[in-house]
């Protein structure tokens, strides 16, 4: 949320240029109108995926696929990426976006019932990329941490409202009172959550990094886990 424009501009140009059929789409994403992750939530995401070198990645509201593509392009060659919407007026373009990619699963369903299937079955994920309904993340949230892998992260982007979340819910339009609260009703959840450490960083419309802790395992055993597996 950097409103200098200047550095903002300055910083966006020491990064790595997108390949081309990524920013053709972000380029018709952003001429129609369709909300896609932004510049810096970008290289937030990339640095996220290349140091954690995730094997399984959630997310949460494909819209048209651009963030799908995304991190199918920066995650390590092994990742598969599960992806879950439920607009039809978004899935007519992800599916064909997506088509062809066999690192990566579309799941066309509502994402409540989508995850308390996934939460159900043994499938789990080393990080969970929210970006959906944001009324909906709260009663989403046990599901997610029923998928998600202790020292995994949880990214939730948008999580600011354009700054309007430091607001008095007197000031909001009545419209948007009800997401208001949720969302934060939802920031109260993960930043006071025994299972979560998260860090809210003021990038984009604002992104909450949550790490769910390794209950249970000492730092001794996790780090000497980590060397055997490297080993």
């Amino acid at each position: 949320m950097i409103t200098n424009e200047h550095v903002r501009d300055y910083l966006f140009s020491l990064e790595e240029e997108l390949p081309q059929y990524l920013s053709d789409l972000e380029k018709e994403a952003l001429r129609k109108n369709v909300p896609i992750i932004r510049r810096d939530v970008q290289s937030l995401l990339k640095y996220l995926l290349r140091k954690e070198k995730p094997e399984a990645v959630l997310e949460i509201g494909t819209a048209v696929g651009f963030s799908t593509l995304y991190m199918h392009e920066f995650a390590p060659s092994e990742t598969h990426i599960t992806t879950i919407e439920k607009v039809e007026m978004r899935l007519k373009e992800a599916r064909k976006n997506l088509a062809g990619k066999e690192r990566i699963t579309l799941i066309e369903e509502d994402a409540g019932k989508a995850l308390e299937r996934l939460a159900a079955s043994s499938e789990r994920f080393d990080l969970v990329f929210l970006d959906a309904a944001k009324g909906q993340y709260c009663s989403w949230l046990d599901d997610i941490l029923k998928v998600l892998v202790p020292g995994g992260l949880l990214v939730t982007d948008n999580c600011l409202l354009e700054g309007s979340i430091a607001e008095s819910k007197f000031s909001i339009e009545r419209r948007d009172r009800t997401i208001h609260k949720r969302m934060r009703e939802y920031l109260q959840v993960i930043t006071h959550h025994d299972e979560l450490e998260t860090v809210i960083l003021p990038v984009g419309d604002g992104v909450a990094v949550s790490y769910r802790r390794c209950a249970g395992i000492p730092l001794k055993e996790r780090r000497e886990r980590l060397i055997h597996e490297k080993a």
